[in-house]
């Protein structure tokens, strides 16, 4: 798991799994395991399935040629709404990429560090599954 800085400000947390790692073998595998991870958790909630592949290449939009497939799980893990600008880190996603050989698992750092440490868990549970 790597931590980056996206266009200098955002912080991103990123793992490749070459398909061989791990028994999920499509994206949509692996929006199902993110899916009942959120559906276990104690204050999780699912929102959405956002295909991001499809939706951007009904635009016309431009796509990574390697990139074979792209989906976001959206959820939310807010339990408390202590200000008005809490709303605008919510809610979560985990964006889910494919290339030829592998998976590429990105999402942005949770202001709740506990509940970055869940998603950390998530993901590398993923790897080990």
């Amino acid at each position: 798991m790597t931590k980056t800085l996206l266009l200098d400000k955002y912080p991103i947390y990123s793992l490749s799994l070459n398909k061989s790692e791990i028994k999920e073998k499509s994206v949509d595998e692996i929006v199902k395991y993110f899916i009942q991870m959120i559906e276990q958790h104690p204050i999780a909630t699912n929102i959405a399935v956002f295909d991001h592949f499809k939706h951007t290449k009904n635009l016309g939009g431009e796509i990574d040629k390697n990139i074979l497939n792209a989906k976001n799980v959206v959820f939310c893990f807010g339990a408390a709404i202590p200000n008005s600008k809490i709303l605008a880190v919510r809610p979560r996603s985990i964006g889910i990429v494919e290339f030829r050989d592998s998976f590429s698992i990105e999402f942005m750092e949770a202001p709740n560090p506990k509940l970055q440490e869940v998603m950390l868990e998530w993901v590398m549970k993923l790897k080990n599954s």
